[in-house]
């Protein structure tokens, strides 16, 4: 009786490890991207402590051995492969789950898996390599976005087990900046100081900004320019313009009140000779 209520106790340690750390759990696979999700699996499993499943085979007991404490282990092992290899099944969509359900171990599950999607996926290794050559910067789209893009691709090349060396891809991500980059290009390509990936991405971005606050300069003084020649041609200035230059000419002559007023009786003497 104590024997198995230590084994339950043991397995109930077990069962409550993986629903602590149920909210780590990887999207399910659908048979791509296997190699991610293997990475996130085998993490999982890890927190888990049920990651040695994947490789071991079960304890055996020598023939004729009924050690209590001996077959309490192998219980214990066996409900652990159990929920290993239950997490790994429930790591897979239905249709895929349906496909391996039938495999009775964590290990033959794992390896299975590893063996029909590694070999599929042979090809990953050029596709990676001809997606970051025909890979082009262009200016219709932020330039920082484009090369977070780059990264993720050098990246992908990485985990293919690919190395490319540092200088190598700051080279190659200075040949891909656009026409319009040219005199920065050629300032970072003869620049003698080596620079890393960190650095370069650095350098980009902080030219990209100032790229942005120039250019919004620019469009608000070309925007008040036009808006003064476009209030210099409007209609309503041209007449504003001529009633001024009409006021200026009528202020030449007599003033309004001038002309109301009567002249002052002639108090002089007349010439004769001029009216007859």
């Amino acid at each position: 009786m104590a024997t198995s209520s230590g084994t339950n106790l043991m397995v109930s340690q077990v069962v409550a490890n993986a629903v602590s750390y149920h909210a780590e759990k990887p999207k399910k696979f659908s048979g791509s991207h296997f190699k991610m999700w293997q990475q996130k699996m085998l993490f999982y499993l890890t927190t888990l402590n049920l990651a040695r499943f994947l490789t071991e085979s079960p304890p055996q007991l020598a023939e004729g051995e009924a050690d209590t404490q001996a077959l309490s282990a192998v219980d214990v092992w066996k409900h652990s492969e159990f929920l290993c290899r239950n997490f790994v099944l429930n790591g897979l969509v239905d249709e895929l789950y349906d496909a391996f359900c039938s495999i009775k171990t964590a290990k033959e599950l794992w390896k299975s898996l590893d063996h029909r999607y590694n070999i599929e996926h042979a090809g990953t290794k050029k596709v990676v390599v001809a997606r970051f050559l025909d890979y082009k910067i262009v200016d219709s789209k932020p330039l920082t976005n484009q090369v977070q893009e780059l990264q993720v691709i050098l990246q992908d090349i990485h985990t293919e087990g690919m190395t490319l060396c540092e200088t190598f891809q700051v080279a190659a991500m200075i040949e891909k900046l656009p026409p319009s980059w040219a005199d920065f290009k050629n300032y970072l390509k003869y620049k003698r100081k080596e620079m890393t990936m960190d650095e370069l991405v650095v350098r980009l971005r902080s030219e990209e900004d100032n790229r942005i606050a120039q250019k919004g300069t620019l469009l608000l003084v070309a925007d008040k320019a036009n808006a003064v020649k476009h209030e210099q041609a409007s209609p309503d200035n041209k007449s504003k313009g001529n009633d001024k230059v009409k006021a200026y000419f009528l202020h030449l002559g007599p003033k309004k009140e001038d002309m109301k007023k009567k002249p002052p009786p002639f108090q002089g003497v007349y010439d004769y000779k001029y009216l007859k």
